[in-house]
């Protein structure tokens, strides 16, 4: 995978906005969420009629947003 932008569009008029496969209504988030679930890569295709690539671009604009932002976790306090 060279550039995940080549995938992923985000068009104001297209799913309010949210990231999506380009060409689809498959948002990014809809196939992060199945990978998560523990939902395998064929299954994902062949439900939302994407591409090994389209996946790969999700997890890379993924990484992309884990490297760009901080989110704070509460710490245990024994």
């Amino acid at each position: 995978m060279t550039d995940w932008r080549e995938r992923i569009s985000v068009d104001p008029n297209i799913c309010h906005g949210k990231p999506c496969i380009k060409g689809t209504r498959v948002m990014v988030s809809v196939i992060l969420d199945n990978l998560a679930a523990g939902e395998s890569r064929e299954v994902i295709k062949r439900g939302y009629n994407v591409t090994e690539e389209d996946i790969q671009a999700a997890l890379h604009y993924a990484a992309d947003l884990a490297r760009d932002r901080v989110v704070s976790l509460p710490t245990d306090v024994a």
